[in-house]
C-alpha cells in the first residue's frame, strides 16, 4: 500500500521518516525502532502516536526511487 512520508534530513536527503499519511490519517512518528536494507528498499520499523507499530519501505535502486509502501502493521494491545 503506497504511502506519504515526510523525513528528516540531515546529512543526506530523507534519513528516516518523521510523519506519515495513510488513507487520510496523519501520524507522527514517536519512535525509529529498527532500520534494514533489502536488495531494492530500506526499511524503517516505527511506532507510531497512535501507539501501533509500521514497517515502511522506501524504494531505491530497482524500485521507483523514493517511493514509500506500508509493508506491516501491527496494533498494539492498549
Amino acid at each position: 500500500m503506497q504511502v506519504d512520508v515526510e523525513c528528516y534530513s540531515g546529512h543526506k536527503a530523507d534519513e528516516r521518516p518523521v510523519r506519515f499519511r495513510l488513507d487520510g490519517q496523519d501520524y507522527l512518528v514517536e519512535e525509529l525502532l529498527d532500520q534494514w536494507y533489502g536488495l531494492s528498499d530500506t526499511f524503517f520499523k516505527v511506532r507510531a502516536d497512535d501507539g501501533n507499530l509500521y514497517i515502511l519501505s522506501r524504494g531505491s535502486s530497482s524500485s521507483p526511487v523514493g517511493r514509500w509502501q506500508l509493508v506491516s502493521f501491527r496494533k498494539l494491545p492498549e
